[in-house]
């Protein structure tokens, strides 16, 4: 298993628009990859799924941490985390 933190920067959080684009990413990758919001304590949901991320309500500033475990678990939660920190383009 392999994880990493990041800050939200977008100004909205995760609301729909980026929660779509996540997900939509974090399903392309062969590992299971997880997202938490960490500054508000929340369990790990699957990132693969819009509704599960927003249900984190991840807000701007807020520090989230992203999973993933299996053959591509690095490159998975790299570029997520890259997705996450340029305003999942917003």
């Amino acid at each position: 298993m392999y994880s990493k933190k990041a800050i939200v920067s977008n100004p909205s959080g995760l609301h729909a628009r980026p929660a779509a684009m996540f997900a939509k990413q974090a399903s392309t990758y062969e590992s299971k990859v997880t997202i938490s919001n960490v500054s508000k304590g929340s369990a790990a949901g699957d990132a693969s799924s819009m509704l599960a991320i927003m249900m984190l309500v991840v807000k701007p500033g807020d520090e989230v941490e992203i999973s993933a475990e299996g053959a591509d678990e690095t490159v998975a939660v790299d570029e997520l985390v890259d997705l996450i920190e340029s305003g999942c383009g917003e």
